[in-house]
């Protein structure tokens, strides 16, 4: 008995510890399929902001196979985070794929073959080449083997790509940095690259995606007073529901949101999230972000 004491013990060791926290709570991305954009947790109501609480694995969890990072679901699929670029800065997309147990490979590879053509048409970007891969996790730390020619482009061009493997990677329970050589002495967290996101991210619901009424809205903003607004608009452009909330931080400080959000819609067909801030100066509509879906009737 006293046999198998040691081990439980450090099993609940690393599966309880502490780790330093991350920028908002933007990963890590769940497995499986993903939760219909209408579904909200119970205990939510329209206008209450609530946050996800990120994984917090023991940051000493160490593996030098790069492919333990995440569990495949029972379903057979997993559903990564994608971070691109767009207009200079950091945008989340979502994949829902077969399962593999090399998550880190396959998050690399879908990163390299960027948006889709819904996303591209919103301006979504990569500029990840293919070929990086990740050699080694250990102590929260996957060593990147990335191709010839990474960092070309220029600095700021290089400081987007490698925040887009960062925030990528990152969103998986074992890694919390990424060294971008072998004998890279200064891993980079998320925090490194945080000046990347927009005043205004939107997680769900994702491009393409379903959407009832009401629709549950998620994120993260840094915005004057901390207001995020919503509206939802039908095929036309016309504006069919419209809600806000607050974030947990603001103005000056980054914080999660949530808020649900009804609408009427007779007949059901493709539509527009729309999440912005107000100006404190003029009252228009500042910091857009649009999320084309497809709304089925109700309201």
């Amino acid at each position: 008995m006293r046999r198998l004491i040691a081990p439980l013990t450090a099993l609940l060791l690393l599966t309880t510890g502490c780790a330093p926290a991350r920028t908002g709570t933007l990963g890590p991305a769940p497995a499986g399929a993903s939760r219909s954009a209408g579904a909200t947790p119970p205990g939510t109501g329209p206008g209450t902001p609530a946050t996800v609480p990120p994984a917090t694995p023991s940051a000493s969890a160490a593996t030098t196979d790069p492919s333990s990072a995440e569990e495949p679901s029972r379903d057979g699929t997993i559903t990564l985070q994608l971070w691109f670029a767009r207009g200079g800065r950091l945008v989340p997309a979502r994949r829902t794929l077969p399962a593999t147990l090399a998550t880190s490979r396959l998050a690399l590879t879908e990163l390299a073959a960027g948006p889709s053509v819904a996303e591209t048409a919103t301006g979504m970007t990569t500029l990840v080449p293919p070929g990086a891969q990740v050699s080694r996790i250990a102590g929260g730390v996957a060593t990147l083997a990335p191709p010839a020619g990474f960092d070309g482009g220029g600095a700021a061009n290089a400081r987007l790509r490698r925040a887009q493997v960062v925030w990528t990677l990152t969103q998986f329970p074992t890694v919390r940095r990424v060294a971008f050589s072998a004998n890279d002495t200064a891993p980079s967290g998320r925090d490194d690259y945080a000046d990347l996101l927009p005043p205004i991210v939107v997680t769900a619901p994702a491009i393409g995606d379903r959407v009832t009424s009401p629709v549950t809205v998620t994120g993260t903003a840094d915005v004057f007073e901390a207001t995020v607004s919503v509206r939802v608009l039908d095929a036309a452009g016309r504006e069919v529901g419209t809600a806000f909330t607050v974030a947990r931080c603001g103005s000056g400080c980054r914080g999660d949101y949530r808020v649900r959000v009804g609408y009427r819609l007779d007949r059901a067909g493709p539509g527009t999230i729309e999440v912005y801030e107000v100006s404190a100066r003029d009252g228009s509509r500042i910091n857009v972000v649009t999320v084309p879906v497809v709304m089925t009737a109700g309201g």
